[in-house]
């Protein structure tokens, strides 16, 4: 039967996601993304806050999770436990939790079956919570949290607390005597899929993603064809180099970019050296990294010129169960990444990391 479905519906799904949504389109993501960031400035909120944070600083910014049903559809399943180390440590040591969106996997999954099958990490999440130190933001595939009814009450029945969801969110920093503005969402704004009026949205989190998921049919979108994420993640950093001492911060593609991309750069730098002295181990390792998608693009697009403006989380649902995020911590900012070590410990790696000051301009 899916198969015969399939046939019938294939077409017509592909060619609307085609039209609307599987291409970034610069003209209408810098329009969104200026929508958003001038409305937390002038109204802060309602579609997001608008947080000064002085000269001391302790963020972690995740994204991407897609908590599922443990099924074999599960894309969260393997990186569970780095996860959850990760958030013992941050609780640990006082970091904010910003959730920047996609954490729970609503296209594929109903709600009771990810809250049932993932309540260790909802608790992890409710102690930053308790601290009133969780900020909880919503993506494409968890657009239920912003648009259903009953999605307060579902979100209190989980943390025992009512929780506010947000679009965005900008951070003020006091950096070198000026106002530094880091603006983190989610990063789909522009998609016409999922981010249109209230209608559009309701239709895409119950009836699209769904009968996409039902069909397993894969309209080539951002977020999973590596070619449209460099491009999306270069539509991003367009943005950003025409706004002044702000940065911009997302998830959804799950590449990680690092200085705008500066952490491709580095990694085929290393990787041609690697390749001169002969390194194999070394060459195996980068060339893993690359074909696993952690890294944006095949080729490097950064200009020399270009600002330090852009960055992206990556995901928290890597097929080898390692996880990326992004760290602010008293003046810098870091690309780091959970993973095993070869007893099976989850353990703590910087990948990059530079000073805010880098970000002024």
């Amino acid at each position: 039967m899916r198969k015969l479905l399939q046939k019938l519906f294939s077409p017509l799904i592909i060619r609307l996601a085609n039209k609307y949504a599987s291409r970034p389109d610069s003209t209408r993501v810098h329009k969104a993304l200026s929508a958003l960031c001038q409305d937390i400035i002038q109204r802060p909120g309602k579609r997001g806050q608008l947080i000064d944070l002085g000269t001391k600083h302790r963020i972690i910014l995740f994204s991407d999770q897609h908590k599922g049903n443990r099924s074999h559809q599960d894309d969260f399943t393997l990186c569970e436990d780095n996860y959850l180390a990760a958030l013992r440590y941050y609780n640990e040591h006082d970091f904010l939790y910003c959730n920047m969106g996609d954490s729970e996997e609503l296209w594929k999954n109903m709600l009771l079956d990810v809250i049932k099958h993932n309540k260790a990490n909802f608790e992890a999440e409710k102690r930053f919570l308790e601290r009133n130190a969780y900020i909880k933001l919503f993506g494409n595939h968890d657009l239920y949290w912003d648009n259903d009814p009953l999605a307060g009450f579902m979100l209190k029945n989980i943390f025992g607390t009512k929780v506010r969801i947000y679009e965005g969110i900008i951070f003020t920093l006091a950096v070198k005597d000026q106002q530094l503005n880091i603006f983190i969402t989610h990063g789909h704004q522009g998609d016409m899929q999922s981010d249109g009026n209230w209608f559009s949205k309701w239709f895409v989190s119950n009836i699209w993603g769904p009968v996409q998921s039902f069909l397993r049919i894969n309209p080539n979108t951002p977020a999973f064809d590596n070619q449209l994420k460099s491009e999306h993640n270069q539509i991003m950093y367009d943005w950003t180099a025409k706004q002044t001492n702000l940065a911009l911060i997302t998830g959804h593609t799950h590449q990680p970019v690092f200085n705008s991309l500066t952490h491709l750069e580095r990694t085929y730098i290393r990787l041609n050296e690697a390749k001169k002295k002969g390194d194999k181990a070394t060459i195996q390792k980068l060339e893993a990294e690359l074909l696993a998608g952690k890294i944006s693009g095949n080729t490097s697009p950064r200009l020399e010129n270009s600002k330090n403006t852009y960055f992206n989380a990556g995901c928290c649902c890597f097929n080898d169960g390692d996880i990326t995020g992004i760290e602010i911590e008293d003046g810098k900012i870091r690309l780091i990444e959970w993973k095993k070590d070869i007893n099976g410990v989850p353990q703590h790696l910087v990948l990059e990391e530079t000073t805010l000051d880098n970000l002024l301009g």
